[in-house]
């Protein structure tokens, strides 16, 4: 039991290492005040998929401590913790729609998709709270919730189509890999 722990430790610190370096892997624009379409959530989803949503939360939540080491915008100490460390954290939620089953059966493309759909939402709704209560200077005559809206959803939808186009391409391609216990 040691033993499979440390491998889940170790495969978490491999994959907050990628989520940091596939963040510099960006499609687009930057946008003003943050955000860009980048592959960070991928290794986070990865791991939430292979070892459950403790390993995957876990990982997002040194993703999120590392991103405010590689550029982090600040403008308060409660949406330093909102945007980075809470908003890669909710990301582990994915695993919640996989088990250590959904795989014997084939590749569980609908639970992948709903997984990867509904923690990315959950990162939305953290940015958009952000936006709202501390971005809203940028909204300009627009509505500060319109605004938040908008520009949170502009990076963040493309970024989860293609996270989910992926990691469907890595569980149909190599199904097994996902099969790992999903234990913490």
């Amino acid at each position: 039991m040691k033993h499979q722990r440390l491998v889940i430790m170790i495969e978490i610190s491999l994959m907050a290492a990628l989520s940091i370096i596939l963040s510099y892997v960006q499609f687009g624009a930057l946008w003003a005040m943050g955000g860009s379409i980048s592959l960070i959530m991928i290794p986070i989803f990865i791991i939430a998929f292979r070892r459950g949503w403790k390993a995957g939360a876990l990982t997002g939540f040194i993703v999120g401590i590392l991103q405010l080491f590689t550029g982090a915008t600040i403008v308060h100490p409660v949406q330093l913790v909102l945007e980075y460390p809470v908003a890669y954290t909710v990301l582990g939620a994915a695993g919640l729609f996989i088990t250590s089953r959904s795989f014997t059966n084939g590749v569980p493309y609908a639970s992948i998709v709903i997984g990867v759909a509904f923690a990315a939402l959950l990162r939305f709704i953290d940015h958009f709270a952000s936006g709202v209560i501390w971005f809203g200077a940028y909204a300009g005559d627009m509505p500060v919730v319109l605004y938040s809206a908008v520009y949170n959803a502009s990076y963040l939808i493309p970024e989860a189509l293609i996270t989910i186009v992926i990691i469907v391409l890595l569980a149909k391609y190599s199904p097994a890999f996902f099969r790992a216990p999903k234990t913490l």
